[in-house]
């Protein structure tokens, strides 16, 4: 494709890495939840505990790693979460031959992947900002945003005829394949990774931890996106082994139906993924953050009303196609927004905390709502779900209001961007400075940048670190989520959760995560 050799050789070998990577996450869509319902027959609400004990493991595990990996080369990060990954996966199909997979077994690996997962996530935003000119960002996240929802569209079918000719931990064994296919692209990769920043002396460790937190914290614009964001990928993640479990019980559909079903409506994302940045070019961020979060709160809703037979699988397909474009077109949007804000020494620590959170969140309402479906039924707790998802949209920005200016934080030595480049018009005095998404100064040029432009005003914008501005989607971050698809980080951010950070980026624990 004519980006990735624009791009350059090492951008095309991480493009390579991605692309492996999400037709393996795809191909092994809700892997371990099938695996618990067909193999080792459980109920729902040990169905929904993998997904609780990854996320919450990983969560607990996770805190101290955002100050961890922000010291390290990313690069190799990266690689060794890819094989740790590999790894653990393959014991799955391993036990399995030999008799002796468990129900502890699934979760022990749900949990070793979900961390590993972290570690990724929180190493590839800073690594793909390195790699590519702020620039041609967009260019290249619209790239992987393309080939996600190819996979996404071929993946589960062709992973439920597996499961079909195969058995149930057929997919397992390319999904394990797929990340030390990734391991050995990304390090294919030649050009030299910037240095690491150093720890600053007398930093504590609890306040480099807490940095990304106070990112965060300090810009109204982060808290509104981290609150939507995760709230409404932990809803749909905890809507997705209900419907798992609905889908392949309850209703009757094979593996191959349930495959079809979530597949064919990703052809949407290819188009949202297109139509995102010319949207963005014209309304601006806030007006297609807001108008993309609405249209993908009724998804869940209607997945309530699926029932039996080829209308029901209809009204399965239905809905996830409005899930997965409402999410394909807020996604990248929403991945720009928060680099431009997260501060350029500061980006690890703020998706890892983003990440951290995202798992949190996930943990709690796949419990609950586990409990819920033992107490009622499936479909009422999905119903339940699909009404409490409006409330998410609450924190989307339906009006601008200015921020506070960036401030020094001592405690880490660092600067926060805490401005928003929705409500900073005033400070853009340079005639010269260029518009959203065109050719800007390279990280550490210290001139001012231009950001997304507003929905209600031709003036341009800036904020003040360069690194971040112009991104569409940043390394590692969860593909767009849909119901029944778990999450994987691959190598750009994609992960919400990561399809609703399109599944913050999901995700941890169910089968084919990815980081």
């Amino acid at each position: 494709m004519a980006f990735r050799l624009s791009l350059g050789r090492d951008f095309a070998w991480l493009w390579r890495a991605y692309a492996v990577s999400a037709l393996g996450t795809w191909l092994a869509l809700d892997a371990f939840p099938m695996i618990a319902v067909l193999a080792l027959h459980v109920d729902a609400a040990r169905v929904s505990l993998i997904a609780v004990a990854g996320g919450a493991a990983a969560a607990l595990l996770a805190v101290p790693l955002g100050p961890w990996v922000e010291y390290r080369p990313k690069r190799a990060l990266m690689v060794n979460a890819d094989l740790v990954r590999f790894g653990a996966l393959a014991t799955v199909p391993a036990a399995y031959l030999l008799d002796a997979l468990t129900y502890a077994h699934l979760l022990v690996v749900a949990v070793v992947v979900a961390v590993a997962n972290i570690v990724f996530v929180g190493a590839s935003g800073s690594h793909l900002k390195a790699l590519v000119p702020a620039g041609r960002l967009g260019d290249a996240n619209g790239g992987f945003e393309s080939v996600n929802w190819l996979s996404t569209a071929v993946g589960p079918p062709a992973g439920g005829a597996l499961i079909g000719l195969f058995g149930p931990v057929a997919t397992v064994v390319p999904n394990a394949l797929s990340f030390l296919g990734s391991a050995l692209a990304i390090r294919r990769i030649r050009r030299p990774e910037p240095a690491p920043p150093e720890r600053p002396a007398g930093t504590s460790r609890r306040a480099e931890t807490a940095a990304g937190w106070r990112v965060i914290a300090a810009s109204r614009d982060l808290r509104l996106l981290f609150a939507h964001t995760v709230l409404t990928g932990a809803l749909i993640m905890a809507v997705a082994p209900l419907m798992t479990f609905r889908m392949m019980g309850d209703l009757g559909f094979s593996p191959l139906e349930y495959g079809i079903g979530i597949g064919v409506p990703c052809l949407g994302g290819l188009l949202g993924a297109r139509v995102s940045r010319p949207l963005v070019a014209r309304f601006g961020s806030r007006a297609v953050l807001l108008g993309a979060g609405v249209l993908r709160l009724p998804g869940v809703l209607g997945l309530a009303f699926v029932g039996p037979g080829p209308s029901g699988l209809l009204v399965f397909m239905v809905a996830q196609l409005d899930l997965i474009v409402g999410s394909a077109i807020f996604n990248p949007a929403f991945a720009t927004l928060r680099l431009q804000l997260s501060g350029e020494r500061t980006t690890a620590r703020v998706l890892t905390a983003w990440k951290i959170g995202g798992q949190v969140g996930i943990a709690a309402a796949t419990l609950l709502w586990a409990v819920l479906a033992a107490a009622t039924d499936a479909g009422t707790a999905v119903a339940t779900a699909g009404v409490a998802l409006a409330g998410t949209a609450f924190f989307l920005p339906w009006r601008p209001r200015p921020t506070p200016a960036p401030e020094h934080d001592p405690q880490t030595d660092v600067q926060t961007v805490q401005q928003s480049p929705e409500t900073k018009n005033e400070q853009t005095t340079n005639a010269d400075v260029k518009p959203a998404g065109g050719d800007v100064e390279p990280a550490g040029a210290g001139v001012e940048q231009t950001a997304v432009q507003p929905a209600d005003a031709s003036a341009k914008q800036t904020v003040v670190d360069t690194a971040d501005a112009g991104a569409e989607r940043t390394a590692g971050e969860p593909a767009p989520h849909t119901v029944g698809a778990t999450g994987r980080e691959t190598g750009i951010e994609t992960r919400p959760e990561n399809v609703a950070e399109t599944r913050s980026d999901a995700e941890a624990g169910a089968g084919s995560v990815r980081g």
